[in-house]
This record gives structure tokens, sequence and C-alpha cells, in this order.
């Protein structure tokens, strides 16, 4: 079997990783409009990966290069992907992708029907936030008669942070700005709502050397859970882990138009406040620091009427043997898995269907277990 992975970046490299290490795959495919970083990541990875030049905008090309594997995965940013996946469809190809974006998701959920007819799975939002953790969310809910509650929370934070917000890119800067300004959508006294990011701010403990940090409003990360759990839940809210004062300052400075559309005049060139910005975040907040990847999931409910806490945790560190990030770890190898189950048949459901509604938690758990990724269970109960 063959697999292509389209973006030879961070992800895309740690996709073709673990494709390669799985031994799912005869041959690995990595594609880029830039074919020298394409080659760079077959080059270190160094077994059964093809380096080919891949522009997405050309989508008679994409198709032609989907119609010789198996299953695609997308690795370029989210703005591709509602095209990348027509292009799986004409090519009756199974097709993944990290996520992003509520919109594109719900203009790939259109062409469920049309998936379904040729019998291939199109599996959106597979990273890690949304991904794994609407994964922990449903199946976690299931062990439960009644849900009361379902708080997730996720972060990706450097091990040494600096100041002045003490943070570093771990991914796109643009979908870090999408993330902190967009609308967030949350259940409240079983309602849905929409309400403003970086707002109700709360303070987190994990254990040291981490101690208390805090979480906040960030927009995307429950995907489609809202549609799932209204009715069924009464709280049901996603929120980011950063450092503590992490938030008080990127509001300051959101505050200030600094993610806004607004021409700026620099020389002879015109950009807007928001393209500056994005350049100054890559500018000062990439200093190569090892991070770590910090999740937690709660769901609070009742099982055979007594009061139960259901707490799914992770801790996951930058991979210093083979140089691959805690972000890049936990966000690409879930997808991969995901990837391998439709292909060894764990995962049969057709059409455009989220992670979390076909991939079974325990399974993918175990998986990640074997990549030295440990998600903990913790169950706690009371009388009612």
């Amino acid at each position: 079997m063959r697999a292509l992975v389209i973006g030879a970046g961070m992800m895309g490299t740690a996709l073709v990783y673990d494709l390669v290490f799985s031994n799912t795959f005869s041959e690995i495919l990595i594609s880029d409009i830039d074919i020298k970083k394409a080659i760079s990541v077959a080059e270190k990875i160094n077994r059964k990966v093809e380096p080919v030049q891949l522009d997405v905008n050309n989508y008679d090309d994409v198709i032609d290069l989907m119609s010789g594997v198996d299953v695609v995965i997308s690795a370029v940013p989210y703005s591709h992907n509602y095209l990348l996946t027509k292009a799986a469809i004409e090519a009756e190809k199974h097709f993944l992708d990290l996520g992003g974006s509520n919109e594109i998701l719900k203009k790939q959920l259109s062409l469920n029907e049309k998936a379904k007819e040729i019998g291939i799975s199109i599996i959106p939002n597979c990273g890690l936030a949304p991904g794994l953790v609407n994964i922990l969310a449903v199946q976690g809910a299931k062990e439960f008669d009644y849900v009361d509650e379902i708080h997730l929370r996720v972060g990706g934070l450097p091990q040494h942070p600096r100041p002045p917000l003490n943070y570093q890119i771990v991914f796109s800067a643009e979908g870090l700005i999408n993330e902190y300004t967009e609308p967030v959508d949350v259940i409240r006294n079983g309602k849905f709502q929409s309400v403003n990011p970086l707002e109700d701010l709360e303070e987190i403990i994990f254990p040291e050397p981490f101690g208390t940090l805090e979480a906040f409003n960030t927009s995307g990360g429950l995907s489609t859970l809202c549609n799932y759990f209204l009715g069924k839940v009464k709280e049901l809210d996603y929120k980011t882990i950063r450092y503590k004062g992490h938030c008080e300052k990127i509001k300051t400075l959101l505050d200030l138009g600094l993610a806004s559309n607004e021409a700026l005049i620099i020389g002879n060139s015109v950009k807007t406040l928001r393209e500056f910005f994005i350049d100054l975040l890559y500018k000062k907040l990439i200093y190569n620091d090892e991070d770590v990847v910090l999740l937690r999931v709660e769901i609070r409910g009742e099982k055979e009427h007594r009061l139960k806490i259901l707490t799914y945790e992770m801790i996951d560190y930058y991979d210093n043997v083979n140089q691959i990030s805690a972000m890049m770890r936990t966000t690409s190898y879930p997808t991969s898995i995901i990837a391998q189950m439709i292909m060894d048949g764990r995962i049969n459901s057709r059409g455009v269907i989220p992670p979390e509604y076909c991939t079974d938690a325990e399974e993918m758990i175990k998986e990640l277990r074997k990549r030295n990724i440990f998600i903990s269970k913790n169950i706690t109960s009371g009388e009612k």
C-alpha cells in the first residue's frame, strides 16, 4: 500500500516518520511545492520515502498524484483542505487532514454523501485539538449514564519559557491568531452559546515543574462536539493552556488592533496590521526551545446513580532522539494512526466523518503508548 503526505513542513515530517515505521505502507510519497523540502524529509528518514513536487493549487496535478496511492494526508494550511477533499473524492481515495477551521469543516461535511457513495473515508480534524482530545471526550462520555459537564484543556508550551509572552510558535502563527480572535462555541446551562476568545480565564494545575498555569477560551477546539452534545450535557467547553500572564499580554496586543486588516505602509510596501503581527510573531517567538504538550479531559456525570468524574491526562515532551517536537508528535501521530486504522479495517466508516465518531479511544491510547505517548485515565466517584 502507498500513502501520500501533502506538505513537507513540521507536521508532514512527523507524519512521514510515523507512517514509515508503522510498516503498514510499502511506500510513502512526500510532496511539497518546494521540492528541496520534500527531498530533505526523504533523506532525513531514509526509508521507502519518495519526494515529489506538487503545487496544491494545480487541481489536476493533485488528482493525478492522489490516483496512485491508497490514502492521502494533508499537512498544508487548512485553507486548502476543502479542495483537497474534493480532489480525493474525484480520485476515489481515503483522505485525512489536521483541521483548524470550522468553516472549512462545514464545507467538507457537505460532501458526505458523495464520499459515502464511492466508499471512501474522509476524516477531517485528525490532529491534537481538534482531533485526539475530541476522541477522548466522546469515548469517555459513553462510560456514563448521564453526563453533566465536559471540559477540554490543551496547550503546547516551551519547556523554558522566555518573556514577554512565555510562548513559542509550535505551529502556524496564522492559526494561532485565528484561535485567539474567532468566536468560541460552548454549551452553557444546556444551551449553545458563542462566547469571546481570551475570556473565562481560570487556573489549572499540572504536576511540577509546571505547577499553576492558566487556561482561557480559544476557538476551534470543539469542532462538532457542540452539535453532538447539545441536549445531552449542561456544560461543554474547550480552553487553551498557557503559562500565567500570557492571556492578558496577548489580549493587550490584540486590543491595539494588531490582528486587524487595517493597511500599514512600510517603506514602499503595504501590509495589513495582521500580516505585520504574523511576521513579528515568527521573528520573535521561534527560538527552538524543546516543547511540551499538556492535555486534560474532565467529564462529570452519573453512572448507576453515583457521581463520577473521569479524567484523561497527557504530558508529552520533545523527542530528543529523533528531534521531533511534542506538538509534532501529538498532532501527527494520531493522524497517522487513523490512516493506518482505515487501511487495516479498524475504521470502516465511509463518508465525511470527524475522527471522534469513528475512532476507538482505547485503540488510540494503545497505539500512542507504542510511541511513548502516555495518556492516563483516572476515575473518582462518590454517593449522589
